[in-house]
């Protein structure tokens, strides 16, 4: 069984732990099952090839790691703040998510 996520493929997510910490990227695939997201630009590993008919030099190949989405928060597109993520129903009735932001709370 998947469980449910708050972030999903495409969001700006800001990073919260780890030494990626405070910066923020689009997120370019998530795993549900393990519960991780990999983030353009951030986390990046670095892994060594070796000489290929299809890359014959070989060499050094640099690619976005996974981070635990539990590290990540997402960011409203209106704003650029981030905060947590609530769900309403919408006038069809389907759940619609939004950033619950600390500035809408403190009213």
């Amino acid at each position: 069984m998947l469980k449910k996520t708050h972030i999903k493929k495409g969001d700006m997510v800001k990073v919260l732990a780890g030494e990626e910490r405070t910066k923020q990227g689009r997120v370019l695939e998530v795993d549900r099952v393990n519960m991780r997201a990999v983030v353009e630009g951030l986390n990046i590993n670095r892994k060594h090839s070796k000489p290929t008919t299809a890359n014959p030099q070989g060499g050094i190949v640099e690619k976005e790691g996974a981070i635990h989405i539990s590290n990540l928060m997402l960011i409203d597109a209106k704003t650029g703040t981030p905060g947590r993520v609530g769900r309403k129903a919408d006038k069809e009735g389907k759940l619609e998510r939004y950033v619950k932001s600390k500035k809408k709370a403190a009213k």
